[in-house]
């Protein structure tokens, strides 16, 4: 099995705590996803053979911005070239484009499950990130979305907002929880030196939130969710029973997939790579008929302290035997005394055959991953 990322770069106005690679110009949109579609078919054989696509996955930047038609130009293309049996196809969205038109167009294409960028509810909380929708709005969209026929509405929230007290947050929680979607991602609100918020941070204008704030807010959530029926199967992401996002487990459990678009990243089963993170650039290799892409090659070494560093993130935890038998490495003789202490610290869950995180744990978890790394 493995996976499609399609990376849709293109966003109405910046976020002011977004990294991710955007455009605001939106005079190229058709251009872009005829370069997507050209790389979709110069790359059919990156995958390893006899790979079956099972999730499709439409991300950004602001995949709702184009028109149905352009997304599904690259579904069409998906289909003609990869052997696919989709078992989810997931488009992110903002609220402010899910009109009703929209909505039905992509269930009459087969997208079955939307993740919606709400953020937060609050309006000042929205006007500060520079979002471009209201909280009435995500309200709306959500009732459309069901009133469409979605049954997988996944919604993204931003916690750590710096506040003196925790009250907006667990009115985001309560708003989210009241609107009952199968599956809520949650991050905590960083600061990155290229962004708005990182600009004003440095110049004195911004403030983020302390780690002990940031640390009770998500200790909020994991027990908010937790009372509510929510699994928390990766750190950042919680679902009913049976509404975990596939696409994204795969990623955790080391499973190929292709990335397309403008700083897509991809990964063979073996080795990591990544286009180039420049409209422009990515669209004149394409129309040439070259890629825009650059492999990095991944050491044994460098392929455990991956899966160390993702799979401890999870429900499913890192399985020393997966590593025995894959690698030829003992995680319980190689790291013994590391993870004794860990144990005692109450930082893991120790078992013969997985090594998860505790609620505590959960909070250092990057930490934690790399005093295991070889």
């Amino acid at each position: 099995m493995a996976g499609i990322y399609v990376h849709i770069p293109f966003c109405l106005q910046a976020c002011h705590y977004c990294d991710f690679h955007f455009s605001t110009n939106l005079k190229n949109t058709s251009d872009m996803v005829d370069a997507i579609c050209r790389e979709l078919v110069l790359r059919k054989s990156y995958l390893p053979a006899g790979s079956l696509i099972e999730t499709l996955y439409f991300g950004g930047g602001t995949p709702s911005i184009l028109p149905t038609e352009a997304i599904q130009k690259i579904w069409k293309t998906v289909q003609e070239n990869f052997d696919c049996q989709l078992q989810e196809v997931t488009l992110e969205a903002n609220p402010d484009d899910l009109e009703e038109e929209k909505l039905d167009a992509y269930l009459k294409m087969g997208i079955d499950r939307l993740s919606i960028g709400i953020q937060s509810f609050n309006e000042e909380v929205l006007r500060f990130y520079n979002r471009s929708h209201s909280a009435a709005e995500s309200l709306t969209a959500l009732q459309k979305a069901r009133k469409a026929g979605f049954k997988s509405l996944s919604v993204d929230l931003i916690y750590g907002f710096p506040q003196p007290n925790h009250a907006i947050w667990k009115q985001d929680l309560a708003q989210a929880l009241h609107e009952a979607p199968n599956h809520i991602s949650a991050y905590c609100l960083t600061v990155e030196p290229k962004t708005a918020l990182g600009v004003w941070e440095k110049k004195g204008k911004f403030n983020a939130a302390s780690e002990n704030f940031q640390a009770e807010q998500f200790e909020i959530l994991q027990q908010t969710l937790s009372a509510k029926g929510y699994v928390a199967y990766e750190i950042s992401n919680f679902a009913k029973e049976g509404a975990f996002s596939l696409h994204n487990s795969n990623y955790w459990k080391g499973v190929p997939y292709l990335g397309l678009g403008p700083a897509a990243h991809s990964f063979d089963g073996r080795n990591r790579g990544y286009n180039i993170a420049s409209n422009p650039r990515y669209q004149r290799h394409l129309q040439a008929g070259q890629l825009a892409f650059s492999e990095t090659k991944l050491s044994r070494e460098d392929r455990i302290n991956e899966y160390l560093l993702t799979a401890l993130r999870t429900m499913w935890g890192v399985q020393p035997d997966y590593l025995k038998k894959k690698y030829d490495w003992d995680l319980l003789t190689e790291r013994k005394v590391i993870l004794e202490d860990l144990r005692s610290r109450g930082m893991i869950h120790l078992q013969s055959d997985r090594v998860t995180l505790t609620e505590s744990g959960k909070l250092l978890a990057d930490y934690l991953a790399a005093k295991l790394f070889l």
